[in-house]
């Protein structure tokens, strides 16, 4: 049974400060359209600039998670991220006046009990999930990073920290599937080890800090009066290391905590591969930057995959709509130019031609003869010319005309073609047509391979007097 997709059934808004910035902000969720996703809006700078909750546009995962785009960006938005993947909120628009989302408790649970108390509308388009199809590994030897992503038909965690401290050990953090995350994750908080709450405070790097918000783990010896200077800059009255190596700022809900966060942070950042995902995901020592970049390994084969599906494989003895006679009449090619020798669909914004690659051209007698080889430069002169009919059907009378080719970018050789292939040239405007210029994005097929690919620019131009007579 398909699933369906769903959002908030009312705003709701949370107030709080940065961790980082220290900044007081205001964060509302939205209810959005169907097939929406996770979307940022700065509503505190002119225009109300969007961001995209999407691995592409990550600038920063030093002390957290930072998208940037239209000139704005938010930080730490990882636990706000992760609330809405644990309730299976699928579109939402996030309203926010601050650079930075509220740390609250240093967890997710505050987010998610606003959510599941405005409640969801279940909306009328299905969820789509990507199910990891293979075993997607992701590695940095030199942090001892491990991660890999394995088929599941739901969505499991399992996470192992180890930062060879004798106080937090090795620990390791699992759920069996995605619901259980409002009950075994959300409520973990973010930590830190001493040595780095100092290193931040010198820096001025956690203005919004308050010791409310963090598990600090204590990994030195530390005296009387360092307790003291700390009490004294979170205004307490008193901080003791607690029996489990631990400031007695707060009480551990868990007592591994810390890589249950780590989970929490996995799913959060995870999330900025843009769709739910169904697998298992398995990860030791992960931190941001990993996360981020395994993310990005997964939306790469997600596009890869989604390419493929949205090219159509064509018959090559279906009617034609031109024959190589007719093509003739539009195109001023030929023998041994004339690289189309069908045109099998026609419309008003895309093309399909077909190119015989044959043994007995001209030009396989000079390359590599004992290996022949259609050029790649050929392949883009006949993409091109299946570009020409598409651009010279939006004239009246074609024969008058010529297409002069002013640009190719991004030109991709994906796999040979040799004598006895067949090649499908998949053509389509990715802009209108204005003032004679035309840009296309086009692809070439031997069966389900594509072998090539580019993005073409033309101008259309009126044939000479010289030219018409030739």
């Amino acid at each position: 049974m398909n699933v369906k997709q769903r959002t908030i059934k009312a705003p709701v808004t949370i107030s709080g400060t940065g961790l980082h910035t220290g900044e007081k902000v205001n964060l509302t969720f939205n209810p959005a359209p169907e097939n929406h996703g996770y979307k940022f809006r700065r509503v505190d700078i002119g225009g109300a600039p969007v961001i995209d909750a999407d691995v592409d546009n990550v600038t920063d995962t030093s002390r957290g998670t930072t998208i940037s785009q239209n000139g704005a960006s938010v930080s730490t938005i990882e636990h706000v991220l992760a609330a809405l993947v644990g309730l299976e909120i699928d579109n939402v628009l996030i309203d926010m006046d601050g650079p930075e989302t509220p740390i609250m408790d240093g967890s997710s649970i505050q987010f998610v009990n606003a959510l599941s108390k405005t409640g969801f509308t279940e909306q009328d388009a299905d969820r789509e999930y990507y199910h990891i199809p293979y075993n997607i590994h992701y590695s940095e030897p030199d942090r001892k990073v491990e991660m890999v992503a394995m088929p599941l038909d739901d969505y499991r965690f399992t996470c192992m920290v180890d930062y060879n401290s004798q106080v937090l050990g090795s620990q390791h953090a699992s759920i069996s599937t995605i619901s259980e995350f409002n009950t075994e994750i959300a409520s973990c908080r973010t930590f830190c080890f001493l040595h780095e709450l100092e290193m931040l405070l010198k820096h001025n790097l956690i203005k919004g800090g308050d010791l409310n918000n963090a598990i600090v783990v204590v990994d030195k010896d530390v005296d009387d009066e360092e307790l003291a200077h700390l009490a004294r800059i979170f205004n307490r009255k008193d901080i003791k290391v607690a029996p489990q190596g631990i400031l007695n700022n707060i009480e551990l809900r868990h007592q591994n905590e810390p890589a249950r966060h780590k989970l929490l942070d996995m799913i959060g950042d995870l999330a900025l591969v843009g769709v739910p995902l169904r697998g298992h995901i398995m990860a030791a020592r992960p931190g941001h930057a990993a996360n981020v970049a395994f993310a990005k390994k997964i939306k790469t084969l997600i596009k890869k995959e989604r390419s493929r599906k949205h090219i159509k494989v064509y018959d090559p003895n279906m009617k034609p709509v031109f024959d190589t006679v007719d093509i003739m009449k539009i195109l001023p090619h030929r023998q041994p130019m004339l690289m189309i020798d069908k045109i099998l669909e026609l419309s008003k914004s895309h093309v399909v031609g077909l190119k015989n690659v044959t043994m007995n051209e001209d030009l396989f007698a000079g390359h590599f003869p004992g290996a022949p080889l259609f050029p790649g430069v050929l392949q883009i002169e006949a993409m091109a010319q299946t570009g020409g009919i598409l651009v010279l059907n939006t004239v009246p009378d074609p024969e008058n005309y010529i297409t002069l080719f002013l640009k190719i970018e991004n030109a991709r050789f994906k796999d040979k073609v040799v004598p006895g292939d067949t090649i499908i040239f998949y053509c389509n405007l990715i802009a209108p047509i204005r003032r004679g210029i035309a840009q296309m994005k086009g692809v070439g097929m031997v069966g389900s391979r594509i072998v090539v690919e580019a993005e073409l620019m033309a101008q259309i131009v009126k044939k000479t007097k010289e030219e018409k007579e030739a």
